[in-house]
């Protein structure tokens, strides 16, 4: 936690605001512990394990999305536009946008909304486009 001093009493915190000139310092206040974070934590993850995307072996960690695994494998793009084939990739990572389908067996689901599981095998559009025809 910090205390924020200043040559204006504690209580008129509109000059932070009103565009005046006072300075303000930052200071550790003394009577509070540093809150905890959890970038301060370790991180928990899954098992780790492999699944495959567009017949490649991806490296991943169980209760991750797959969008989130690809993502973290270093693949951004998983479809083009239909109108000017520009790359698309991870957009909303909540399942609104539409922008990270891809084939899970007969079905096309948002990447981001599918669980990472072992021997889960994922198809972009453009890989099973090609590959049926």
């Amino acid at each position: 936690m910090y205390t924020i001093n200043s040559e204006r009493s504690s209580s008129s915190m509109r000059s932070l605001f009103d565009g005046s000139q006072d300075f303000f310092l930052m200071t550790p206040s003394p009577s509070s512990a540093a809150p905890v974070l959890r970038a301060d934590q370790s991180v928990r993850r899954g098992p780790a394990l492999r699944f495959l995307a567009d017949g490649c072996s991806v490296d991943a960690f169980e209760g991750e999305s797959v969008a989130a695994a690809l993502f973290a494998a270093g693949r951004r793009e998983l479809r083009r536009s239909p109108r000017d084939g520009a790359p698309r990739g991870m957009f909303c990572l909540m399942g609104s946008c539409q922008e990270c389908l891809v084939w899970v067996g007969s079905r096309k689901l948002p990447a981001c909304q599918v669980p990472v599981t072992p021997g889960l095998e994922i198809e972009t559009l453009d890989f099973r486009e090609q590959r049926l025809g």
